[in-house]
């Protein structure tokens, strides 16, 4: 008896759960209902840069090009992207008569890319059962 009990219990913990999550993406969704920010942060390299640039003060466009391992040209308009969004900031300049980008995550971006990982963590819990 005791562990039907329990296996009840345990039923309906997790239909309370899952039904917060189902709560938590639709929420997401009706917030952003043309998908940009979805569509914005749900490229690997765009993501991967918030992500790197969120435990970095400042990475250049050497390191991210490495970490991410991509070329030039795809780090450049992936990070334009993120730009534009004001995700991200771009600053230019020379050292030893070379040029230098570096790059830092906005506040506007943290935001985004919190909200983003939350948002998967609630497909994941909905998701798994």
């Amino acid at each position: 008896m005791a562990g039907k009990s329990s296996d009840r219990r345990a039923a309906r913990r997790a239909e309370t759960e899952r039904r917060a999550s189902l709560e938590a993406i639709s929420g997401f969704v009706a917030e952003d209902p043309g998908g940009d920010f979805h569509r914005l942060l749900n490229d690997r390299v765009r993501l991967g840069i918030l992500s790197s640039l969120a435990v970095s003060e400042r990475l250049s466009f050497t390191e991210l090009k490495k970490l991410l391992a991509v070329s030039d040209g795809n780090l450049s308009v992936h990070a334009r992207r993120l730009e534009e969004a004001g995700y991200i900031d771009c600053s230019k300049s020379f050292s030893e008569r070379l040029p230098k980008t570096e790059y830092r995550i906005t506040r506007a971006g943290r935001t985004a890319l919190s909200r983003y990982l939350k948002h998967m963590e609630a497909l994941l819990r909905a998701t798994s059962s």
